[in-house]
């Protein structure tokens, strides 16, 4: 009787123990809910390792964070941003690492820098002012952006390099061109120059300011002609950056950024240059100084030429040469004849060396030999 009894005994825990798991299984929160509590425990105290790794563990994922809208703008590089063009980052700053930057191109400063100088005299004599011209930045950007940072109204200059076979773009900004008009046409110092916005411009500002473009224009051929001679030559003049177009939008451009003060006046001038069109002078651009040329000295160059021309030189004259195989040589003995075919009226060889010089025919004068030359050799160049 006994066993039987533990049977039923434990027959019936075990149907307790069971209704008791179910009791707890319905008490049990649901998982969204542990996971919202984990999340909120997490909201209190973030960042450190120990919570992550129990949230791995009990979860059994890593729980993915959401970017919001300002963290996006930040990766793309659309902060959007006042200075957002010369500061860029994210995907718009490795798109734009790939510009070639005008460092590359050494001599070019040097240029910028005679330009500089040459304009400051050039303009004082245009304009019977006292004009001073500096060098603001030289910045490479594409050929688009530029265009589309152009301040209207402005002035565009369409020039082309002859030589070169290419053009490039000269940008007068209002303020110049306001200042140059007021200069030409005897406006009193001391007062700003008038802006009149909203009217395109009159045919007698167009021709002033291109009278001055011609001058910057020789200026600038002036400053390369030390580095390579080249001609600008002025081709037409445009309002529209549309009609300026010179190169497609994607292609690298030089700009050189000129500030003209004429005491209370002034403005800006911006000179582009596009690498295709500096192209055929790269390799001068590339070099640290005007005349780069390893190990060359001028001085001793000329001391060296003058002191060959007083150099003394052996000059054989050959009768005639013949070819004897080596054996004819060794054998030969004192009194072996050999048999020239050359007559007085054979032609005679002049040598310097190995290397031949003249031809001529062999007579006497007086107590010497003499040779007259009658034809000089040419040599063949390898």
């Amino acid at each position: 009787m006994a066993p039987a009894e533990d049977k039923g005994r434990t027959a019936n825990d075990e149907d307790a123990l069971m209704a008791e798991w179910e009791a707890m299984a319905d008490d049990k929160p649901a998982a969204d809910d542990v996971s919202a509590e984990w999340e909120a425990m997490l909201g209190d105290d973030k960042g450190t390792p120990d919570d992550t790794d129990l949230m791995t563990n009990v979860s059994g994922r890593e729980s993915a964070r959401v970017l919001n809208q300002d963290e996006i703008d930040s990766l793309l590089g659309f902060d959007g941003g006042a200075d957002s063009d010369q500061n860029r980052s994210g995907i718009q700053a490795i798109l734009n690492s790939g510009m070639v930057s005008y460092e590359r191109l050494p001599m070019l400063e040097v240029v910028f820098d005679r330009l500089v100088r040459m304009m400051s005299t050039s303009l004082r004599n245009f304009t019977s002012d006292n004009v001073e011209v500096s060098l603001d930045n030289l910045v490479s950007l594409r050929f688009g952006d530029y265009l589309n940072s152009i301040p209207l109204p402005a002035m565009l200059a369409v020039f082309k390099a002859e030589e070169w076979d290419n053009f490039g773009l000269l940008t007068v900004d209002s303020s110049l061109i306001y200042s140059i008009v007021d200069v030409l046409l005897g406006g009193r110092r001391g007062t700003a120059a008038m802006r009149i916005e909203g009217r395109p411009y009159t045919t007698i500002e167009r021709n002033l300011v291109e009278r001055m473009i011609h001058v910057v224009l020789a200026d600038l051929s002036a400053a390369f002609d030390p580095l390579s001679p080249v001609a600008f030559r002025f081709d037409r003049l445009e309002t529209n950056p549309r009609f300026a177009t010179i190169s497609r939008p994607s292609n690298a451009a030089i700009v050189a950024k000129l500030r003209i003060d004429m005491e209370d006046r002034g403005g800006k001038l911006e000179l582009l240059l596009p690498y295709a069109t500096l192209e055929p002078v790269r390799e001068l651009l590339l070099q640290m100084f005007m005349g780069e040329k390893f190990g060359r000295d001028s001085i001793w160059e000329i001391h060296l030429m003058e002191e060959l021309w007083q150099t003394e030189v052996e000059l054989e004259a050959v009768l005639d040469q013949q070819y004897l195989p080596l054996y004819s040589v060794l054998n030969m003995e004192v009194g072996t004849r050999l048999m020239f075919n050359a007559t007085p009226d054979s032609k005679v060889m002049m040598r310097c060396g190995d290397v031949p010089m003249w031809g001529g025919r062999m007579g006497r004068k007086g107590n010497h030999i003499a040779i007259c030359l009658d034809e000089k050799v040419k040599r063949k160049r390898n």
